[in-house]
């Protein structure tokens, strides 16, 4: 009988510890950029920060930078200090079998789309025509802001430069190129379409709110935004473009923070979720906690 009561009393702490372990991960993440990780073999605490591309005001704070001064590298998605970098994506820049993007679209949208480039880039369709038309969509980012462009990541390489810190990237330029290539490139011309026959109306007003969010540090409601965008290729390709890449760095990360500390910094919308980037690495083990 007394055993009866060990065993029933050791399996209701272990069901606790379940249930507790599984509330733990369905917590809702703070709102924060910036994460200490630790714990699991890790040394010295390493620091993941989230990023955005096209930004008004960076966010980089005290904070950060007394992250930087407790780390010795700077990991971001890719080797933006790369020499090499420039001649990678210019090989990769065109799509492949001579496609072009006049074949993928009507003369009518090929006309409208030449005025809509001329406009907002300064290149005719004719110059762009064997272009991935995601690229393209990248070449009109400083037109989404309403002030002079600024780029996370570029800031955090300055930072790094500045403290004679290497630079390393979570992915080759190759990699991230071939991850685009899996979308079709009548997806990605439709979503070029789109901009173009609404003057890049709804991409300014999007842009806005993921700007506001950034600005208050709320990664969740940033993974929410990309999941709920009107732009196809991140709603139907998201395991492509976030999730399998989160799974693919958490090895790296794993890797380099228990050899030397270190700043990782990728896009904010790549930290939250029960795929992102946080709850990854909680799930190895590692301590990840809120840096305010």
């Amino acid at each position: 009988m007394i055993r009866i009561i060990v065993d029933v009393v050791k399996f209701s702490v272990v069901f606790a510890l379940m249930i507790f372990s599984y509330l733990a991960n369905a917590q809702k993440l703070e709102n924060s950029l910036l994460w200490k990780i630790s714990g699991n073999g890790i040394q010295k605490p390493s620091y993941l920060y989230g990023t955005m591309h096209a930004v008004c005001e960076t966010n980089i704070n005290d904070a950060v930078l007394k992250a930087f001064d407790d780390t010795s590298q700077l990991y971001l998605e890719i080797d933006i200090d790369d020499p090499n970098l420039q001649t990678t994506m210019m090989r990769k820049i065109m799509m492949n079998d001579g496609v072009t993007i006049s074949s993928l679209i009507t003369k009518e949208e090929a006309k409208k789309l030449d005025t809509f480039l001329k406009d907002n880039i300064g290149f005719s369709l004719q110059m762009m025509d064997t272009f991935k038309p995601f690229m393209i969509s990248s070449m009109y980012l400083p037109k989404l802001l309403d002030c002079p462009l600024k780029a996370v990541d570029m800031e955090l390489m300055k930072i790094s430069k500045e403290q004679n810190e290497e630079i390393y990237g979570l992915e080759t330029i190759e990699d991230q190129m071939n991850v685009f290539d899996k979308i079709p490139y009548k997806t990605q011309v439709e979503e070029l379409l789109k901009a173009s026959n609404d003057n890049l109306v709804s991409d300014k007003e999007e842009m806005s709110k993921m700007i506001s969010v950034y600005k208050n540090e709320n990664i969740e409601e940033m993974l929410t935004m990309s999941k709920e965008t009107e732009n196809k290729m991140f709603t139907e390709y998201e395991n492509d473009l976030i999730i399998q890449r989160n799974k693919n760095w958490i090895p790296v990360i794993e890797k380099v923070s228990k050899s030397k500390p270190t700043f990782f910094a990728v896009g904010a919308a790549h930290l939250a979720g029960e795929d992102g980037v946080i709850k990854l690495l909680r799930k190895k083990g590692y301590k990840v906690e809120a840096v305010k």
